[in-house]
Order: structure tokens, then C-alpha cells, then sequence
């Protein structure tokens, strides 16, 4: 599953930047990475989930991002390592650690070296670089920011840390709202605009529009970047689901119905063109009148070859912009 291209004769040559977030930004982001050439694919992951644990910094979005394109993830979780083992964690278990947070081995060697390397001055986005060379990942993956964005969720029980809310706390608090501590003085990673100028078009993954991509947007001067670009947003809900995490419980909680046309409102203004499931077909004249043009396609990703099938259905439909 490593990020060996094969781009097919009939897509043109396109300069592709990706946000991405989750396990469903990670998969159409391999999906893109098995079609484009490492020059033309940058992917700009959210980093508002990472936290410090255990004495570690941890990137829960970008490693999901990484061990997906090196084809090091977990297959059945998604995040996480494949063949992975536990000892480490049943150990800090039996000696009255935390266990909330499920780390691997292997895991906590990423972990441990690239908190290692923070101690020593490097910053994000340089340690990302080296560990993508070290998994043979040819393609650019960034972090939003090298400087700390920490997403807060606001919820009925108190304002919580998105870690708290979503790991220890299994999404069960009531949503009220987000804020992005540090965004105002969080800075693009280097990179990360220039590859936004010299972009064909900025591919929205189907990843959480409240806590993958708000922050990556948030971040300043990337999404001014955007607003004179081609914009395409691929909705993660699906006949009213999420098809993983909570994106969906929280448009409830916020008192928004979930759909794709939801999701497609709260992109009006960037986003130009939107792609939703079949399923959802029905609300296609509704999003095609917040100006944006539509693509109707499977967006279900199941397996590596519906992964690839979805990159190249948008990277055929930005094709035929006009």
C-alpha cells in the first residue's frame, strides 16, 4: 500500500493540494497518492488534535495521515499500526498509568523520537519530512502549523480537550462549540502556502469539517490562499451518517440536521464544486444553488480500490472544469 503512483492516461496533469484529518482524509489521501506523482500532491493535515501524553507529543491526525500512505496502518481500525503489540501500554496499565489512550509499540516509537527531536529545537514539520523519508512516503504531507493549536471542544459538561472529548470521554458530552486555542498566533507550516499558490485546485477530504478541517482553515492566511482557487469538498456524511466518528452527533447537538447539503453550507463561500454519495442524490439542485457544481458518485470507501476509484473520480471532475 505504499504511495506508488500510476496516474491513468486520461487525467490531466494537475497540481493537487489536500486537507486532510481522520481515518477518511487519510484514505482518499493514499487514494490521491496512488495516481499523482509525489511533485504534484501536498497534503496539509490538521494538528488542532494533537496533545502531550505520558511525557510524549503525539499527532494522532498526522501518523493516521502517514501510516496510511506508507501502508503501515491498521487495516481494520484505520489508525494505528498494523501487527502491532501492547506491552508497553499493559505494563504502564499494571503499574497504575492511564490507559485511556491506547498507544501501540510501534506507535510509541514515533512518539518517543519525535518528542525526542522537539526537545532538541526541530520543529513539526522538518521531524514530519524525516519520518516520511524513513517510510518511504515520496509525496509532501505538513502539518497546518509547526506552532501548538490545541481544538477545545465546548460542551455541556464544561469546555474539554479534544483528546478528552473524543477518546477518554467516547464523544458523549453534548457539543456546544469549538475554539482553536493558539490559532492567532499559529503560523503555516513552511510550505504550506506556496504549495496552495502554485496549486490546480485544493481537494477538501472527507474528513470532520468541524475538528479535521476548521482548524487547517483557521490557521491564518491558508484559507485567503484558497478563495481564489478551485475548491472541492467531498462530503463525509452519507445518507445522514457519519461513516466513522461523530461528525454527524455534532451537527445534531449544534441543531443542524446532518447531511451532505450541511456539510456543502458550511463550505459556501470557498468551497466551488462538491461531491457527494449517490444516496444522497436527492439534495444535488440544493447544493448546485450555493454556486458550487456537483459530482454524484460513490463515496464510500471501503477498501484501496474504492480509494483510488474516488481520487481519480475527482481528479477526473476537476478535469473538466471549465
Amino acid at each position: 500500500m505504499k504511495s506508488n503512483f500510476h496516474r491513468p492516461p486520461s487525467i490531466v496533469h494537475r497540481r493537487i493540494v489536500a486537507l486532510a484529518g481522520g481515518v477518511g482524509g487519510a484514505k482518499l489521501a493514499h487514494g490521491l497518492a496512488q495516481i499523482l506523482p509525489p511533485e504534484d500532491l501536498t497534503v496539509i493535515v490538521n494538528t488542532g488534535d494533537d496533545f502531550e501524553h505520558l511525557g510524549l507529543y503525539i499527532c494522532p491526525d498526522l501518523d493516521t495521515v502517514c501510516y496510511t500512505l506508507a501502508g503501515l496502518a491498521n487495516p481494520k481500525t484505520g489508525w494505528g499500526r498494523a501487527n502491532e503489540s501492547w506491552q508497553a501500554i499493559s505494563n504502564i496499565e499494571r503499574l497504575g498509568g492511564p490507559n485511556w489512550f491506547r498507544l501501540g509499540d510501534q506507535d510509541f516509537a514515533t512518539h518517543i523520537e519525535r518528542t525526542r527531536r522537539i526537545k532538541e529545537g526541530q520543529c513539526l514539520s522538518e521531524i514530519t519530512r524525516d519520518f516520511c523519508k524513513a517510510w518511504g512516503i515520496k509525496h509532501t504531507i505538513l502539518p497546518m502549523s509547526d506552532n501548538p493549536v490545541r481544538t477545545i471542544v465546548e460542551t455541556d459538561e464544561g469546555d474539554l480537550a479534544f483528546q478528552e472529548y473524543f477518546v477518554h470521554r467516547r464523544c458523549e458530552p453534548r457539543v456546544k462549540g469549538f475554539r482553536f486555542n493558539g490559532i492567532e498566533k499559529a503560523e503555516a507550516a513552511p510550505g504550506a502556502r506556496e504549495a496552495i499558490q502554485s496549486a490546480d485546485a485544493i481537494i477538501i477530504c472527507p474528513s470532520n469539517p468541524w475538528v479535521s478541517i476548521a482548524p487547517i482553515l483557521a490557521v491564518p492566511g491558508l484559507r485567503s490562499k484558497m478563495e481564489a482557487k478551485k475548491v472541492v469538498a467531498i462530503s463525509p456524511i452519507i445518507g445522514g451518517q457519519a461513516v466513522k466518528g461523530p461528525a454527524a452527533k455534532m451537527y445534531r447537538e449544534l441543531g443542524i440536521e446532518p447531511s451532505a447539503l450541511a456539510v456543502a453550507k458550511q463550505y459556501e463561500g470557498l468551497a466551488t464544486d462538491f461531491a457527494l454519495d449517490k444516496i444522497d442524490s436527492h439534495l444535488e439542485a440544493e447544493i448546485r444553488s450555493l454556486n458550487m457544481r456537483t459530482l454524484v458518485t460513490k463515496t464510500l470507501m471501503k477498501n484501496v480500490k474504492d480509494r483510488r476509484r474516488l481520487a481519480e473520480d475527482v481528479l477526473h471532475f476537476i478535469g473538466t472544469a471549465s
